[in-house]
Order: structure tokens, then C-alpha cells, then sequence
């Protein structure tokens, strides 16, 4: 349990105006060791799953200052952020089905090969402990730019072509697979209740940062990583690549040589050398992998194909194991973005079914414990298709409408036959899914009547 606070009823819940300014210091890893220290694995709580009020709450503040400032370009487009935010859902689908691997495989070690195990509520571990997980950090993240196969998990976060607090939310499916190996030597000393409330507070931190409205922050500069760095890091700029890995300090880059202060002179131009184009949420966590084994598939040799996963995303066969710089696009603001849109009413109905999907999420998080696999599995399914449902239509696809009448009509069915005509004893979050489906199967079938009776009267 922790140290203090034992009484407080749930971390991160808006029970008090204590518990909310609680919540909102985690973003900024302003909390001490005894608001942060627990004995037991068990006894530390999921703050990142109960985060998403103060997520919402700071973007919302984020909107209100640019529109003050007259910055009304740089407010967030909608498809960008359901392609952030959806991304972002689906990278939490597998914890719906277990603990991570980052925690599952730090446990193992602990408990196996512990050779001499730190006291937990000692301020000198929770220190350290911050300390090490902020470099490990370091490493995953310039591993993540500089090894093909990590970077095809992480290239999803660098898919935007905004950069606002909707893009720190955009992470990817596949980098924790990897990322777990670089923190198993702290399992020799570290408790795993410590590691894993410091493993939380290290990626909370990261949200603020994700943003232009600030400017630079002084001396802090010097120590802290900040928007300003982070900026840099996100660019596609030729002096902005592989640069500024930081998580918290920003210390690791200047002492391993990593670090580049952001130009005034040089506007940041965010997203990929080769930006996405898509806001299909399976596409925007699978191209990298789809790239990879294209070009392993059509390239000659065994050690060259090989050579695909493990060397940088940049490589070619003669080049060095990164690449060239040379051969990245030389990117300068102002630069074209992606942005197929979609008509106000239709956009309505995208943003409803999102926040939909997302309540079922959260609910099926709450109830995760009491959720058989047969019921959780068609679930979590049922939200990935509506993410690339609503991601076909912000994309203007032609069969979109089509796939969502069949999404709405097999919800529909399934309601019918197996769940209970008793309206009032269901969850409040399955009544609104009950409700936006019938609404939404009638909607788009009007849609497509209309669309086909303004095509006969064009004939």
C-alpha cells in the first residue's frame, strides 16, 4: 500500500479537488516518494487508464489558448485527432487480455535473479529507480529510430502532421514487444511495484510536451525535456532527425551526443519522411511492417533481408547502417498536409460513434476482472472494426458507408438474439451503444438512399 494516502478511495478518480490536483501533478511527475510508494505490486494503481479526464481536460485548455492567440491553424483537425486517438485505443486492445509485458517480464526476473533488493519506500530508490527508468528510456526510444523493427512499432507515434496534445495519445501497437528488454537490469535491484509506478509517471510526463503553445522554458531547458526538444524531435527537418530522445531529462541527449536545440529560423515540420496519408487506424500501426518485409521480400541476399529488420529504416545496401541524411527529403515549412474531410453532419456522426467506442473501452477496463475471454475478444474486436470504420469514412472511401450499415446491422442483430429486451437493467454504456447503433443503421441507409436519388435525377 502506499505510504501515505492509504484512505484515498482510487488514484487518479475525481473524488476531491485534492485527488483532481493530485492527478494533474502526475503529468508533470510533480508527486513525491510517499504520494508514490507502494509494497506490493498489486497495491499500484493503473494511472495511466485513469488518466484520460485530465488527457481531454488539458486539450481543451490547449484549444482555448491557441484560439486566444489567434492561432486558429493550428488548432486540431478533427480526422488527425480521431487518427491520434484512435491509435491510441488501439495500442491499449492487448493490456484488455492481461498485464503487460513490460511488468510481466521485469516480475520474472525480479523474482528469479534479484540479486540484492532496494527497500521500496526508501526516497533514495524512488530517486533512483526515476532515474532508471528515464535512461532506459533513452535507449528504447534511440533503439526505436535506429533498428528497423522497433521503429515499425513506434513510427505510429511520428505519424501526425500536427503536433498538439492529441499526438502524444498517438502510440503504437507493437513497441512495448520490444521496448520490455532494456529495463530487466534494473530487476536485479528494483522492486516491481516501484518500477512500475515510475514506468507510468515517466510516460504521463511525456503528454504535456507534445505541444506548441509553449515557447521555451528558461534554465529549465538545461535539465528537463521540453516542448521545445521535444518539437525538435518530432520534426522531419534534415536537423531535426534522430535527435532529442529524451523522456524527463534531457541530459541523456546532451551527455550521449543526441541533443539539437530548435531553430527559430527553421519552422519544425512534423510526421514521417514519408508521411502516412491515411487515417486507417490498422494501416497507421502496420505500414512500417508492410514496408519492411516488401523490401526484404524483393531484396538479394539472406544478410541483406536480415539486414531489413535490423539496421536503421534508411539503410540500403553500401550506405551506413542508419542511412544517409542526404537521401531524406530536405522538408521546410510550409509543407501540404494530408486532409481529406468529411461534411459537418457525417463528421458529427464520427466524432458520437468515436467517444462511443471509447466508453466501451473504458468499460470493459473497469470490468476487466469479471469479463471472460469469449465475451472480451468479440468486444475489443468490435472496437477496432468501428475505429477503421470511421477511419474509412474521414477518408472518403467508397464501400465506408456500406461496411458501417453492416457494422450497425451485426451490433443490431446481436442484440436481438443474445442480450436482454430488459432496457433499464443494462449498462448506461450499452444502452448508448444500443441506441447510436439503430439511429446510425437508419442514418446511413438514408445517406445512401439520398446519394442514389440524387444520382438518378443527375442521369
Amino acid at each position: 500500500m502506499s505510504v501515505v494516502n492509504e484512505s484515498r478511495s482510487s488514484f487518479g478518480q475525481l473524488a476531491s479537488p485534492s485527488e483532481a490536483f493530485f492527478g494533474i501533478r502526475t503529468l508533470f511527475y510533480a508527486c513525491t516518494p510517499n504520494e508514490t510508494s507502494y509494497q506490493d505490486l498489486e497495491d499500484v494503481p493503473p494511472i495511466i487508464n485513469r488518466a484520460s479526464p485530465f488527457f481531454f481536460s488539458l486539450i481543451f485548455l490547449e484549444v482555448i489558448v491557441l484560439i486566444l492567440k489567434g492561432k486558429k491553424s493550428r488548432l486540431p483537425r478533427y480526422n488527425d485527432t480521431f487518427s491520434s486517438l484512435a491509435a491510441g485505443l488501439v495500442s491499449q486492445l492487448p493490456l484488455l487480455f492481461g498485464r503487460s509485458i513490460e511488468i510481466a517480464a521485469y516480475v520474472w526476473v525480479y523474482d528469479n535473479f534479484c540479486v540484492f533488493a532496494l527497500p521500496w519506500n526508501s526516497p533514495w530508490t524512488w530517486v533512483l529507480t526515476m532515474l532508471g527508468v528515464d535512461l532506459g528510456y533513452y535507449w528504447v526510444h534511440r533503439f526505436a529510430h535506429e533498428i528497423n523493427f522497433m521503429w515499425a512499432g513506434h513510427q505510429t507515434h511520428h505519424s501526425s502532421e500536427e503536433y498538439n496534445l492529441t499526438t502524444a495519445l498517438r502510440q503504437g501497437l507493437f513497441q512495448r514487444y520490444s521496448s520490455w528488454v532494456f529495463y530487466l537490469p534494473m530487476a536485479l535491484f528494483i522492486p516491481p511495484s516501484m518500477f512500475s509506478i515510475h514506468i507510468q509517471l515517466n510516460i504521463l510526463y511525456q503528454f504535456w510536451i507534445h505541444t506548441e503553445t509553449i515557447g521555451t522554458l528558461g534554465p529549465l531547458e538545461y535539465v528537463l525535456n521540453t516542448p521545445s526538444h521535444h518539437r525538435v524531435h518530432h520534426g522531419v527537418n534534415r536537423y531535426c532527425i534522430d535527435k532529442n530522445y529524451a523522456g524527463v531529462l534531457i541530459i541523456w541527449d546532451r551527455m550521449f551526443g543526441t541533443f539539437e536545440a530548435e531553430r527559430k529560423e527553421d519552422e519544425v515540420v512534423y510526421g514521417l519522411t514519408h508521411q502516412l496519408n491515411s487515417w486507417n487506424p490498422v494501416y497507421t500501426q502496420t505500414s512500417q511492417w508492410i514496408n519492411i518485409f516488401s523490401r526484404a521480400w524483393n531484396i538479394k541476399g539472406l544478410s541483406n533481408k536480415l539486414y531489413c529488420l535490423v539496421k536503421g529504416p534508411g539503410w540500403e545496401p553500401g550506405k551506413p547502417r542508419l542511412g544517409l541524411i542526404e537521401d531524406i527529403p530536405d522538408a521546410h515549412a510550409p509543407a501540404k498536409k494530408f486532409n481529406k474531410t468529411v461534411e459537418g453532419l457525417l463528421n458529427v456522426y464520427c466524432i458520437v460513434h468515436f467517444f462511443l467506442t471509447l466508453a466501451l473501452y473504458e468499460t470493459l477496463v473497469k470490468h476487466q476482472k469479471v469479463v471472460a475471454f469469449y465475451q472480451m475478444f468479440p468486444a475489443a474486436a468490435f472496437i477496432l472494426w468501428s475505429l477503421l470504420d470511421i477511419g474509412m469514412i474521414y477518408e472518403n472511401r467508397m464501400n465506408a458507408e456500406i461496411l458501417e450499415v453492416f457494422r450497425c446491422g451485426v451490433f443490431v442483430v446481436f442484440d436481438l438474439v443474445f442480450v436482454s429486451s430488459d432496457f433499464h437493467s443494462l449498462p448506461v454504456v450499452y444502452r448508448a451503444l444500443r441506441f447510436g447503433a439503430m439511429f446510425s443503421l437508419v442514418f446511413m441507409i438514408g445517406k445512401m438512399l439520398g446519394k442514389r436519388s440524387l444520382s438518378k435525377k443527375s442521369d
